[in-house]
């Protein structure tokens, strides 16, 4: 009972962990499923890493608690955003292809999501279960108490600005990908819809709102299937960049000895 509350920063920071991070947070996974995980990998990690940091149940228990959570939410957050990649390059993609205004609600995260995003975000979801993807996500947030032990200063990293400039720039980079992994469609779409102006101006005769909207379909499915073949190497790249910026977050947020 004396280590109980060193056992419960460490639950709260992988529960926390557990409920933004790609592929464990779906709702697809029953909450059950997510509390039995979170607190047996707690016990593990509290059974195999070893703190010798005593904590006592004080006032400032309580804010070691929020810090707790904050960083759980920091980690996950982070590895959440790269997955969110195929869903903004496809939305540009259904909004250039007339695909917009049938977007559906996404099942896993019950969000309105893009038809094309949800097809290539199942695909990723599948390319990184089957690389064992969620066992290196677990292996960070085990590994994060390397970089972050319990007793950190996480409050002053966040007052150094230091997480918030991470955050930025990781954010500009994710927007970046999503813009360059759309980037055929959208110009194959951009030529199709000059060519269909000249038509229009050449042969009036010709309705291009009705004939433009299948012709764009078509193209856009028929470079989808081309681009298909070139996604594994693709998503290599978003879980390359990934764990990268992981290991930049840790560094930013490693306490000094």
């Amino acid at each position: 009972m004396q280590m109980f509350p060193a056992f419960l920063l460490v639950f709260c920071r992988i529960t926390s962990f557990i409920i933004v991070a790609p592929i464990l947070s779906s709702r697809s996974v029953p909450k059950t499923v997510k509390i039995g995980l979170a607190f047996f990998v707690s016990l593990i990690v509290f059974l195999t890493v070893g703190f010798d940091t005593k904590v006592t149940a004080d006032a400032t228990y309580i804010l070691a608690i929020i810090r707790e959570i904050f960083a759980g939410l920091l980690i996950g957050y982070t590895s959440y955003m790269f997955f969110t990649i195929v869903q903004t390059s496809g939305s540009f993609m259904d909004m250039q292809m007339g695909f917009g205004i049938a977007n559906i609600v996404d099942p896993i995260t019950g969000a309105s999501a893009p038809m094309l995003g949800n097809l290539k975000f199942m695909l990723m979801m599948l390319v990184f279960l089957s690389v064992n993807g969620h066992h290196y996500l677990l292996a960070a947030i085990m590994d994060s108490y390397k970089w972050l032990p319990l007793d950190n200063n996480l409050f002053q990293v966040y007052y150094g600005g230091d997480v918030t400039q991470f955050l930025t720039r990781t954010f500009a980079d994710t927007f970046l990908l999503a813009l360059q992994i759309s980037a055929p469609i959208v110009v194959a779409m951009f030529l199709t819809d000059f060519g269909l102006a000249l038509l229009a101006r050449t042969a009036p005769q010709y309705n291009v709102f009705v004939i433009g909207i299948p012709i764009k379909i078509l193209i856009g499915l028929a470079m989808l299937v081309i681009l298909l073949p070139g996604f594994s190497a693709l998503f290599q790249l978003i879980f390359d960049n990934m764990f990268e910026a992981l290991e930049k977050l840790f560094t930013i947020l490693k306490t000094p000895s």
